[in-house]
C-alpha cells in the first residue's frame, strides 16, 4: 500500500507538536484516529518513527530522516495543487475556439464583440488545428467549441449548427487547361489528380474529394494536404486539383491558382461545434452570437 499525502502531513503535525492530542486538536481529528494512522505509517516503513514518553513523543533517527523527505514532498504536492488550480481558474476566464481555416466572411469580430459584451471576464482564444483533425480541437479536449465543415464524423460526440452553406468550387493552377472555362462539370474532374485532406479526417476527406458526385469512381489523390498553405503551395506546382468552399475561395485568393464553378456538386455547410452535453453558458452564449453573426452576414451591410 501507497503512503498518501494526509499521512505524511499527520506525521509532520506530530512531529511539530510533539504531542499527539495537540497534532490531532490541529488536524481536527480524534485522537485514537491519529495514532492509528501513524501506527499504520509505521508498520508500513517497518520501523518506529516516535518514542512515547509520559510528556509527549519525539523522533526516532528514522523520524528525523523521514521529517525532511516529508517536508519536501508535502510542499511539491502543495505547490503542484495550487498550479492546477490557477490553470483551472485560468481556463475558466478562456473559451477556446478551435478551426482548420480561417472562417473570414467578418463572422468572427462580429460574434466575439457580441459575445463578450455578455462575457467580458472571458478571452476569446483561437487555436488552429490541422485538416486531419475533423472537430479542429473538440475530440482531444483542446477546443471548447470550434468551426467545422460538414461532414462530422458520426462517432465524434458532438452537436452543431450550420453558419453558412456555399457552393463547393474547383481550384485549379493556373497553367491548367479547365481554366479557360468560366465553369466545369463534376465529368471534366473525374481523371484529375486531387489533393486530398489526411485519412484522419474520415467523411471530410471524402467530401472534398468530391466522392458524393463520381458515381463511386474513387479520386486519384496527388498529395495529401494538412493546411490551407499547403494546399497553396500544391496548386503553385501544379501537383493537382483542390475542391474549395466558395467562401474560401476568396479568403484565400492568390496568384498561384484560379477558381471556377463546379455543376453537379452538392454544397458544402461550416457550422460551429460543441462537445454534446455541454450546456455551459458561455458555450451556448458563443453559439446564439456565431448563428446572429451569420444571419447578419447573410442578410447583407445594410441589415438591422
Amino acid at each position: 500500500m501507497d503512503v498518501h499525502v494526509r499521512d505524511l502531513r499527520s506525521f509532520l503535525a506530530v512531529a511539530d507538536e510533539r504531542h499527539v492530542t495537540r497534532a490531532a486538536q490541529r488536524l481536527f481529528v480524534s485522537q485514537p484516529a491519529l495514532s492509528r494512522q501513524i501506527r499504520a505509517l509505521e508498520q508500513h516503513l517497518r520501523t518506529p518513527l516516535f518514542v512515547r514518553g509520559p510528556s509527549g513523543v519525539a523522533l526516532t533517527p528514522a523520524g528525523r530522516l523521514l521529517q525532511d523527505h516529508a517536508r519536501r514532498v508535502v510542499a511539491a504536492w502543495d505547490e503542484a495543487q495550487a498550479a492546477v488550480a490557477a490553470a483551472v481558474t485560468a481556463r475558466a476566464r478562456v473559451l477556446v475556439v478551435g478551426l482548420t481555416i480561417s472562417v473570414g466572411r467578418g463572422l468572427l469580430p462580429v460574434a466575439t464583440r457580441a459575445f463578450q459584451e455578455r462575457h467580458p471576464d472571458v478571452r476569446v482564444e483561437l487555436r488552429q488545428a490541422g485538416f486531419g483533425d475533423a472537430t479542429a480541437g473538440l475530440a482531444d479536449g483542446d477546443a471548447d467549441l470550434a468551426f467545422c465543415w460538414l461532414p462530422l464524423p458520426p462517432d465524434a460526440g458532438v452537436r452543431h449548427r450550420v453558419l453558412f452553406t456555399e457552393p463547393r468550387m474547383v481550384a485549379l493552377p493556373v497553367d491548367h487547361r479547365l481554366t479557360a472555362r468560366t465553369e466545369v462539370s463534376v465529368e471534366d474532374l473525374l481523371d484529375e489528380p486531387f489533393l486530398a485532406l489526411p485519412e484522419s479526417a474520415g467523411p471530410l476527406r471524402s467530401f472534398w474529394l468530391g466522392e458524393d458526385a463520381r458515381g463511386g469512381r474513387p479520386a486519384r489523390v496527388a498529395a495529401v494536404v494538412h493546411g490551407p498553405e499547403e494546399v497553396v503551395e500544391a496548386l503553385g506546382r501544379g501537383l493537382g486539383v483542390a475542391l474549395i468552399s466558395g467562401g474560401n475561395a476568396e479568403i484565400y485568393r492568390r496568384p498561384e491558382f484560379v477558381v471556377r464553378p463546379v455543376r453537379g456538386l452538392a454544397p458544402a455547410h461550416l457550422a460551429v461545434v460543441w462537445r454534446e452535453g455541454d450546456g455551459r453558458g458561455r458555450v451556448q452564449d458563443f453559439v446564439r452570437s456565431c448563428a446572429a453573426a451569420a444571419a447578419a452576414s447573410a442578410a447583407g451591410p445594410g441589415a438591422a
